[in-house]
Formats: C-alpha cells, sequence, structure tokens
C-alpha cells in the first residue's frame, strides 16, 4: 500500500432517495418484490412516486452512503458519480461535499435527470427500493482519474455500477489505475438480484481484480449459487483476500488471511430502517481496515457504523460517528 493522502474513493451511482412508510400489501398490489432493488423506466418512476406516500429526501447511492458514513467517522475520502445539472444535482452535490467528501464529477447536461430511488420502508424495518438511474448511466472511463486513485488506499466499487455498460468499463479502468498504484479494490456486491444479472462476470471480478469484498448473505449464496451460508462461505475462502460478510441480526463474517472471525451484532435500542445498513458496514470495516487495525476490531467497526444507521430514517448519518468509531478501537 502506497503513501496515500486519501483513504477511500468510492465510485457509485449518484441517487437521490425518496423514503416513504408503506406496508405490504402496498408492495404486493403493485407487484414489489420485498427487501429488494428494481430498476425503473422514467414513465414507471413517476406512476410509483405518484402512489406512494408522503416522503423524505436524502441523498444517497450504495457507495455514496458507504462514503458519507466513512467520511463521518473521521476518514478522509472522495466519491466519483455521475448527477445532472438540475436541483436534485445540487442537492446531492451539496449533501456529500458538507461532510467533507470530495466530489468533482462534472454535471451532465441536455440529458437525463438526477437519479432518484423510491425507498418504500415496511413496519419490519425492510426497505424496498425502486431506482430510476438517470443522469447516472452517463458515468463513464473519462470521470475516472488515475491520479486521484492512486492517492487512496482503498478504491471502493458498487456491483450496481456493472449494469451500465460505460459505468462498467469506468469500473475496470478504476480497478486497474488502483492495482498499478498497488493500492486495494473493494467491491459490494449491492443486491441478489444485481448478482444474479452479472453472476459469472462477478466471479471473474472477485477472483481477479477484487481484494475485498463485500456482500450479505443473500448476495454471497447468490454469487456461488448454494442454499445455506456456511456453503457460500466455503466457497468464498480464497477467491480474494478478505472477505466481509453480513448475517443482519446475526452480525458478520470476516474470512481474511486464512483467518475467520464471527463478529456479533451491536445491541440497538430501536430498529427504524434499514436502508444503508451495508453500505455502513462496509464504511466502518474500511475504517478499520485504512488504519490497519485487527480484522476483528474492523469487523465491530462495521457492525457498530450498521447499528447506528439503522436507528433513524434514512442511509447517512443524523450525527458524527466519530464517537462511535473511537469507542470500538479504544476498546479493542
Amino acid at each position: 500500500m502506497t503513501a496515500s493522502k486519501l483513504d477511500v474513493v468510492g465510485i457509485g451511482n449518484a441517487i437521490v432517495d425518496v423514503l416513504s412508510p408503506s406496508d405490504d400489501a402496498f408492495l404486493s398490489d403493485h407487484g414489489l418484490a420485498k427487501g429488494m432493488m428494481t430498476l425503473l423506466s422514467a414513465e414507471q418512476a413517476e406512476e410509483l412516486y405518484g402512489k406512494m406516500g408522503p416522503g423524505v429526501e436524502s441523498s444517497g447511492g450504495s457507495a455514496a452512503n458507504t462514503i458519507a458514513v466513512f467520511a463521518s467517522m473521521g476518514g478522509s475520502a472522495a466519491f466519483v458519480g455521475k448527477v445532472a445539472d438540475d436541483q436534485l444535482g445540487t442537492v446531492f452535490r451539496h449533501d456529500i461535499r458538507s461532510l467533507g467528501v470530495q466530489f468533482d464529477t462534472p454535471s451532465a447536461s441536455g440529458g437525463a435527470p438526477t437519479a432518484r430511488c423510491l425507498i418504500l420502508v415496511t413496519p419490519d424495518a425492510q426497505r424496498t427500493m425502486n431506482t430510476f438511474l438517470g443522469a447516472c448511466v452517463e458515468l463513464g472511463p473519462d470521470d475516472v482519474l488515475p491520479a486521484q486513485l492512486a492517492e487512496a488506499k482503498v478504491t471502493y466499487l458498487e456491483g450496481y455500477l456493472w449494469d451500465p455498460e460505460a459505468a462498467k468499463q469506468a469500473f475496470l479502468k478504476a480497478a486497474a489505475a488502483a492495482h498499478e498504484a498497488g493500492n486495494a479494490v473493494a467491491l459490494s456486491l449491492s443486491d441478489p438480484f444485481c448478482v444474479e444479472r452479472h453472476r459469472d462476470e462477478f466471479k471473474d471480478l472477485v477472483a481477479n481484480h477484487v481484494d475485498i469484498l463485500f456482500a450479505n448473505e443473500q448476495e454471497i449464496m447468490a454469487l456461488y449459487q448454494v442454499n445455506d451460508f456456511d456453503a457460500a462461505l466455503q466457497a468464498a475462502r480464497g477467491q480474494c483476500r478478505i472477505a466481509a460478510l453480513t448475517r443482519g441480526e446475526a452480525g458478520a463474517v470476516i474470512v481474511a488471511d486464512d483467518e475467520v472471525h464471527i463478529i456479533d451484532a451491536e445491541p440497538i435500542e430501536d430498529l427504524v430502517d434499514t436502508t444503508g445498513a451495508g453500505d455502513a458496514f462496509a464504511a466502518g470495516f474500511l475504517y478499520g481496515y485504512t488504519r490497519g487495525l485487527a480484522w476483528s476490531t474492523c469487523g465491530r467497526l462495521g457492525c457498530a457504523a450498521s447499528a447506528e444507521t439503522i436507528q433513524h430514517m434514512g442511509p447517512r448519518p443524523d450525527k458524527s460517528l466519530a464517537p462511535v468509531a473511537r469507542r470500538i478501537i479504544e476498546s479493542a
């Protein structure tokens, strides 16, 4: 790992989330797969938005959420993603910069509007995401700056980037540039449906281009086409240097350097909204990783960041997570 000015550069979809309380009946009536992410056309997004109840808007996107949480913990970070030159694009840019994150990707103009994700949160705190990618699909290789990636200890990529072709090329360019500089590449599998769409390519990515893999139970089982978590864990061993696998209330399992670390979930007082739980876990883990901490401590930081996130609406921190990071590190 080279001497770096940044801890992490995240590359992903720049999205503004609209979160609205819902129930299982609404999901069923509209054919929505609970707990999953579905891509929408502009017309479908407009129709669903009109049927949703009152919502709360906040900047989102998987990698962007990870970077926001990482910065809140005290890390130095940059984000690469495409917004339009419109009101939501301005909101997104302001929100992420307000956290101290570098975000200098030029806005798209004259095309699709800034992406939005319509998130329905059921009483069990599960989130069902319905995404119109909008300007995100205009992210391309020219937006990836090798000099910036050379400054970062980790380049973090979200699996959703593998859907648009131009973003896929940006993804590959970023991974190559990071490795050329001697830095690490991390990947989040993002969503089981995303894995189903790109399984063979994702397997190749994990085995040949990724140092740190983030996935939840459903995603890792989908990747290796097995029906239980233990089989998926064994399949993941040796495929990349580190596999950080989350299990909801059962905590997480870290497979690294031929070691397996089982991490308990952090206790919470009130489960409100699981939006961004996995993104926050990745942020906490990377915070520990970029500081050279033990794998178990990295896992505990991930679980602590996730626990803070699921106790309020929305995927971004509602307070500084630096005290949380200090507490975990001091108790290690």
